[in-house]
């Protein structure tokens, strides 16, 4: 697999608020809904902090990628680079009524060799509705890598907050581990596997926890296919195939289907396109 795909953890940022149905808009009495909200804020605050304190420990060199289509790799964004991608998203073949274009800026920085953090700002808009802007801080650590071997490890948070029109949704947390292995040679695949866990989900969120598996397949010096999957019945629930197209020695163009585990009607049309500094 080339080492020129540098997209950051994008992973569960993708489908925040595509759809109305998405939006947790649930009649909880005040007190019980600041008391869980509450709660939740403590479980995400816990987990980021474990993580913090988790990350001045690692001692391995970071590879070029972060991500793969939709679920996070083994990889970081190298030390002192800056990554910035523009994706686009939509539904426009099975709603034509309620048809959604979802816009996410994100940007991701390499602040040690083996550690990076960023932010993504998701915007959906739906014709007639009012949707909650959503900003993503997140951080993953490459806490092992042996390229001889072609093995990796990595654990990582993202937290999913509300900026507007927040009565009702909900701010949460996901934090993931993965491992991956490379197949020696020219065009050898790469598989990844993990799994996540929701923090502060609520009970929309049907599936709390769940598996993460990605596979790449270099067809040519620049082009790629891949194909990746959170499990679940969640807003992550996505198998995602795609092609990777390399443009330049910095800047990439991905492209590709998402297909949601449960409701046609949720499936979706991506572009992305990056560019490392």
């Amino acid at each position: 697999m080339r080492k020129v795909r540098i997209r950051h953890n994008r992973g569960p940022a993708v489908f925040a608020f595509l759809f109305p149905e998405s939006v947790t808009w649930r009649a909880k009495s005040e007190p019980l809904r600041r008391k869980n909200l509450l709660m939740s804020k403590r479980r995400i605050i816990l987990a980021l902090s474990g993580l913090s304190i988790l990350l001045g420990l690692g001692q391995h060199e970071a590879a070029a990628q972060s991500t793969l289509m939709n679920v996070p790799s083994t990889d970081v964004v190298a030390a002192k680079k800056v990554y910035v991608e523009m994706d686009f998203l939509t539904n426009y073949a099975w709603q034509r009524k309620d048809s959604f274009q979802n816009y996410i800026p994100r940007a991701v920085v390499g602040v040690a060799r083996n550690v990076e953090v960023g932010a993504n700002i998701s915007f959906t808009h739906v014709s007639g509705q009012q949707l909650p802007i959503e900003v993503q801080p997140n951080v993953k650590w490459q806490f092992y890598s042996n390229e001889g071997a072609g093995t990796a490890a990595a654990v990582g948070c993202i937290l999913y907050a509300p900026i507007t029109h927040r009565a009702g949704t909900d701010t949460l947390g996901q934090c993931y581990v993965v491992g991956s292995k490379r197949v020696s040679g020219r065009f050898g695949p790469r598989f990844t596997g993990g799994g996540f866990a929701l923090l502060g989900a609520g009970a929309d969120q049907q599936t709390k926890g769940g598996a993460i598996v990605g596979y790449e397949q270099p067809l040519a010096k620049r082009v790629s296919f891949l194909v990746d999957w959170f499990s679940g019945d969640n807003r992550f629930g996505y198998v995602s195939p795609g092609i990777s197209i390399t443009t330049s020695k910095t800047t990439a163009l991905t492209t590709g289907y998402a297909i949601a585990n449960h409701g046609r009607g949720k499936n979706a049309l991506f572009i992305y396109y990056g560019k490392q500094f």
